[in-house]
């Protein structure tokens, strides 16, 4: 914006000196026309008039483009207080006591389905296993299992040719298997 103003200033100072310059260049003429010597100082003059035209055409765009500049700069104003009052809307409806008491819930949802994943994976510390197997003790210390004795006298021998007996009749009882089409 200083920027603006500063080139603005110059080209008005440049505007006066041109201004000045013409002044100097129609009583040059004036007095050349006298002396019969006019057309040198009528193309000077002519040239000046353009130079004054472009600076005051420099100045106005200047202009334009410092209000364009200044509409740009409320517009942003605008849309922050638009945004502070969204911001101040939004404070007045969640407060903070809202805010921990979410994300406290959050949290603990996010606990619960942890437990969840755990014992869907089947992965138990060795702590869950410790208490498992306490428990396991506990149930199986309350009763008297009834197991048969384990014979004490040596099984008799087996002779090879009955071992491979019941293997071949297994192996005939079974169906062949047949491909099936996918």
């Amino acid at each position: 914006k200083a920027q603006l103003k500063q080139q603005r200033d110059k080209l008005k100072q440049y505007q006066k000196r041109i201004t000045v310059q013409l002044e100097k260049e129609r009583l040059l003429a004036k007095q050349l026309l006298k002396d019969g010597k006019h057309c040198c100082s009528l193309r000077k003059k002519r040239y000046q008039d353009q130079l004054l035209d472009k600076t005051e055409n420099q100045i106005s765009n200047l202009s334009v483009q410092d209000i364009e500049f200044m509409q740009i700069e409320m517009k942003v104003i605008e849309g922050l207080k638009v945004g502070n009052d969204c911001l101040k809307s939004m404070h007045e409806i969640m407060s903070i006591e809202d805010v921990e008491r979410i994300l406290d819930e959050t949290q603990e949802a996010i606990e619960y389905q942890r437990q969840i994943d755990e014992m869907l994976a089947g992965s138990l510390t060795q702590e869950d296993e410790d208490a498992v197997l306490a428990e396991l003790e506990a149930i199986t210390q309350g009763e008297d299992v009834a197991l048969p004795e384990v014979p004490t006298e040596p099984v008799p021998e087996v002779p090879e040719a009955a071992q491979a007996e019941p293997e071949r009749r297994a192996a005939k009882n079974k169906p062949d298997r047949e491909m099936l089409a996918a």
